[in-house]
């Protein structure tokens, strides 16, 4: 490769979508970024807009190049990266989405779940998939769209011809990062991690599970090809004729947090990350063996390279951190989120205040899906300063939860913990988690290692980066947070943490 090439990759999340080029050193060189609009047509729905996520990818590639004066046949190749779980259907003849895209976050499928569970399918799910069931998942959410969605955004559909026309094969199913491949290329793929995260993939054969589609009664037909997250066959190439104007391979993909484990170089098993986002996502490699959880994590595939056996990860899944961040801004407790760290620091503690932000349930290790959130020990002294503070501190209970699952599951001690994500720019946060869960936090200088992982994937298999090693020598420390508090202290308060948890979960009830 010449030294004026680089690699691109698009990171489309909960939120928005970026797209970053990145060099050889893997070094940052063009960054765009653009907002989409949330939906919540109904308590605990959220959705997206697929046309506007593709339209907003096409203008964050477009200004990122033109920022950077570079070229697209400067790309060596684009790889893709992707909020996971989040489920659309679109027609396979106009590529026009059947309805919105169903977030990962959406609960409208809990009733269906708890119909699972009485059904006694937890375990045979669990087997099959490594994931524990919940509305989180895309199997419930296709059930869904098959079943319920009004096609409105359908060419020539009626209302009860979706199911038929899936069977048929003229509809098609994706998570994003397949919608974005399928817009990009033409390609109706998806890769491995992602297929990991529906619920209807065995993580064990590697291979869509028949009695899992027959479950969800989900026809075959409308299922992408999985292929590997770093595919050297590549998933296409972009078209010479479309609004990049060259032809780039398409050549790995990941979901987000496998994207960040990639990206933050943890390779080897034991090597540990946490994510910060929207939600907050904490995996440890494991190698190619799929750990069982006992602790209530979830089994989940890391990554797969051309040629190679799929390499596994435990993983923990917490809902809501940043998002209780964007919260204390709805609610009007702060105007702009970089003053949370002053107004921490300006209360010794939180005065016994505890927030658990159970707004769309609590994930891993406790996995409620009617918990809510929850404020508790207020007293009439207890001010802003007390709650911003204890939303700060929710954010590394709930880590601290999931670093004890995993250490009970794995039988490896933390002592160190790599973070990325934006809430890791609060240094006041990063300090905090170190205190809570008792080991040194290790932050890199380049913190868009969800993308990074991406243009990794995608990197290696068009042999823009040589190998592993070559990605190791990348990884650069921006600094280290060691604990500062006395443990005993610690465990008292997360002990108190424990009963607030308590307080939220089995909140949200139908009404009678």
């Amino acid at each position: 490769m010449t030294e004026d090439t680089y690699v691109g990759a698009i990171d489309q999340g909960t939120t928005g979508t970026r797209f970053i080029v990145f060099d050889h050193d893997g070094e940052v060189v063009a960054n765009a970024y653009e907002k989409h609009d949330q939906y919540y047509p109904e308590p605990g729905w959220v959705e997206h807009d697929p046309m506007e996520i593709w339209t907003n990818t096409k203008d964050v590639i477009t200004q990122a190049l033109g920022w950077a004066d570079i070229g697209p046949e400067q790309l060596a190749a684009i790889g893709v990266t992707n909020q996971r779980e989040t489920t659309l259907l679109w027609d396979a003849d106009t590529g026009t989405p059947i309805y919105n895209a169903i977030v990962w976050q959406d609960r409208r499928t809990t009733e269906r779940i708890e119909t699972l569970e009485e059904n006694g399918a937890v375990e045979t799910i669990r087997e099959k998939t490594g994931l524990e069931p919940d509305a989180y998942f895309s199997a419930t959410k296709a059930e869904w769209l098959l079943e319920e969605a009004d096609p409105i955004k359908m060419e020539r559909a009626r209302p009860s011809d979706v199911r038929d026309r899936a069977e048929a094969g003229e509809i098609l199913f994706g998570t994003i990062d397949s919608w974005l491949i399928y817009n990009l290329t033409g390609e109706h793929v998806t890769e491995v991690t992602n297929a990991s995260r529906t619920m209807l993939y065995n993580i064990h054969d590697l291979e869509w599970d028949d009695d899992l589609l027959a479950e969800f009664s989900i026809p075959e037909t409308i299922l992408p090809e999985v292929r590997p997250s770093s595919d050297e066959a590549t998933y296409g190439t972009t078209d010479p004729d479309g609004f990049l104007g060259a032809e780039i391979p398409v050549a790995g993909a990941l979901g987000d947090q496998q994207a960040a484990l990639f990206g933050q170089t943890c390779f080897d098993p034991g090597d540990a990350k946490n994510t910060y986002g929207t939600g907050s996502f904490f995996l440890m490699n494991t190698g190619d063996d799929a750990v069982e959880s006992d602790h209530g994590l979830l089994t989940t595939i890391a990554y797969q390279r051309s040629g190679e056996d799929v390499q596994y990860a435990l993983e923990g899944s917490i809902f809501v951190t940043g998002a209780a961040i964007e919260w204390l801004e709805d609610v009007s407790l702060i105007d702009d989120p970089g003053e949370t760290a002053e107004l921490a620091r300006s209360v010794d503690s939180t005065d016994g205040v505890y927030v658990v932000p159970a707004f769309t349930g609590l994930g891993a290790p406790h996995w409620d899906q009617r918990a809510r959130g929850t404020i508790v020990g207020m007293t009439r002294g207890t001010r802003r300063e007390h709650i911003v503070r204890a939303t700060l501190e929710s954010i590394a209970y709930q880590t601290r939860d999931v670093a004890e699952a995993m250490e009970g599951d794995s039988g490896i001690e933390m002592t160190s913990l790599k973070v990325d994500g934006g809430a890791v720019k609060n240094n006041f946060l990063c300090q905090l988690q170190s205190d809570v869960i008792g080991s040194q936090i290790v932050r890199p200088v380049v913190d868009e290692t969800t993308a990074l992982g991406a243009a990794y994937a995608a990197g290696l298999a068009v042999d823009y980066w040589a190998d592993l090693e070559q990605l190791r020598n990348n990884w650069r420390v921006d600094r280290e947070f060691e604990p500062e508090i006395d443990p005993d202290v610690a465990d008292q308060r997360h002990e108190r943490w424990i009963d607030a948890v308590e307080r939220s979960r089995g909140w949200a009830r139908e009404e009678s």
